[in-house]
Order: structure tokens, then sequence, then C-alpha cells
């Protein structure tokens, strides 16, 4: 759809944009955890490597992160990059699903490109140098992942409306905040529906603190005005009700867990599965109180 093709010039260390040194940095990083998992015959690893790889980093981030490139009008250096890279790391992940999904891993190795010099099974295992793993585009990106999955977290819990662009501030962000922030802007903003990013200095802390849920990301306070976006009193009145419910749940549990009877005679898989109930409605009560205490805090 993009036309994102194997170039068999393309050199992974030859790229320029900072999503594409991330992929390529991401491709290795998985592929050792690939490799040292097969090598200890940890086959179950190996699948769950290669799965968050393959789902949790390029197809739910990188695809999405490269789309203002590929949808800009006309052909660009970025986007010639770009395609060759995208279908690059998708090589890539024919290489390391190959192991666990041979037949149609096969299938697309043949299907993607008409290029091809032989099947999968025969070609070479990725082997690429740490050197092409770019530690300021890893952690410009990862941060940037953070910023976005925690925002969309809280725009979740709070019931902020899916299509409502709501305004952010940074304070205190040290130096890979603030590459990322700047740098990244665009991309947080679509994709964590903001209307604007703006930096905070010390002395507007309290201004931006007021109608906004704050929370902390490596030594930045981010500042997520949802005030006008949500009403305050039913949503504290939504989580009162949702912890009065998880509250019952962790006495339903307690109550049976305390019944010698039933722990000495019940089978200890029955007695163990109780025991996870319990700490999950737990866990899931500390949620909901932390999220109206952010609530309150708010107005």
């Amino acid at each position: 759809m993009n036309e994102c093709r194997t170039d068999p010039a393309f050199d992974p260390a030859g790229v320029e944009q900072t999503v594409n040194k991330w992929i390529v940095g991401k491709v290795i990083e998985a592929e050792r955890e690939v490799s040292a998992a097969i090598d200890a015959y940890k086959f179950n690893e190996a699948a769950g490597a290669a799965y968050q790889f393959v789902w949790g980093t390029y197809c739910d981030w990188y695809l999405e992160f490269i789309k203002p490139i590929l949808q800009a009008d006309g052909d660009s250096a970025a986007k010639t990059e770009t395609r060759a890279a995208a279908a690059w790391a998708l090589d890539q992940i024919l290489h390391l699903l190959h192991p666990i999904m041979p037949f149609i891993t096969e299938e697309l190795w043949e299907k993607t490109t008409e290029t091809r010099e032989g099947a999968l099974i025969a070609s070479e295992w990725p082997a690429l140098p740490d050197s092409l793993i770019d530690a300021a585009a890893n952690a410009e990106m990862d941060w940037t992942v953070r910023l976005i999955s925690e925002i969309r977290s809280l725009r979740s819990e709070m019931n902020v409306p899916p299509k409502a662009e709501v305004p952010v501030g940074i304070a205190n962000a040290g130096a890979a905040a603030r590459k990322a922030a700047g740098g990244q802007d665009a991309l947080i903003k679509r994709l964590a529906r903001l209307s604007e990013i703006t930096a905070v200095d010390a002395d507007a802390a309290a201004d931006a603190a007021k109608g906004a849920i704050q929370f902390v990301l490596d030594e930045a306070t981010v500042f997520v005005n949802v005030a006008d976006f949500i009403d305050l009193d039913a949503e504290k009145a939504r989580l009162e009700k949702e912890m009065a419910k998880q509250r019952s749940e962790i006495e339903r549990f307690e109550k049976k867990l305390a019944n010698e009877k039933f722990v000495a005679n019940a089978p200890d898989a029955v007695v163990e599965a109780e025991r996870e109930k319990l700490a999950e409605a737990e866990a899931a009560s500390a949620k909901l109180a932390e999220a109206r205490d952010r609530l309150s805090a708010v107005g």
C-alpha cells in the first residue's frame, strides 16, 4: 500500500531518520533475545520475545510513527529511506519468526518481493553488530512511547472523550525528555490526542497543576489538563462505586481463604486460584484509589 518494498541496497547503518534508527536498534535487540532463548532451548521465551517485538514494537508503534512520513505529499529522501527501512525490518521479522512459524513466513518471504535469491530456510540468520544500536534514538523514541502510553492510560482511566484534544504541560524535563517532546511533538500530539505540549518552568508549575492530573516520567512532571473535558463529580462517583465493588470482592475472597476447612480440603490449584483473584482485586482497588486521589487533586 505504501510501496515499502525490499531494497537489496538498503544499509541499516546509513539511516538518518530517528524513527528508523530506533527500529534498526530494536531489530537487533529482538534478535539477541530470540537467539539467546533458542540457544538455551527456551522456545517459549523465544516466541514471547518475537511476539513482543513484532506486535508491540513494529506493528503497534513503528508503523504508526512512520505514517506521517509515508503519507506526506511527494517523494522525499525521508520517505524513500522509511519505505526501505520498514521493508528491511519486516524481512528481519520473517527470519526471527521462521523457527516458530516456518510455513507462513516462507510464504511471505516469497510473496513480499520478486527479487529473492533463495528460500527463507536457506538464508542467513540476521547477524547485525551492536554498533548499529543508536542510544540517543532509542532514548528519544522510548520516552515518546512511554509518554503516549501514560497519557492514553490516564485518558481511559478518567473517561476523557476519545476525540477530545487536551493540553499538556511538561516541567523539570531533562535533556532526553526535551529532545523527545520537541523532536516528536507532532507524533505525540497525534497519537495521544493533544492540542498542545508546552514547557512549564518552576514558577508556573502551581498554575499548570490546576485542573490537571499529573504524573512523573523519569525526571519530568507531566500535567494533563482534563478538567474541561470530564464531569469531575460524576467521575468521582463512578470511581467510588467501582471501589465499593472491589472491596466487596476482596471481603468475599478473604472470607473464603480464612475458612480453614476450605483451605484444607480444596485442591491446591483451587486455593491458589482464589489467592490470585484476591491479589487481582486488591491491585484493582489500589489502582482505583490512586485514580480517585488524582481526580480529587484536580478539583
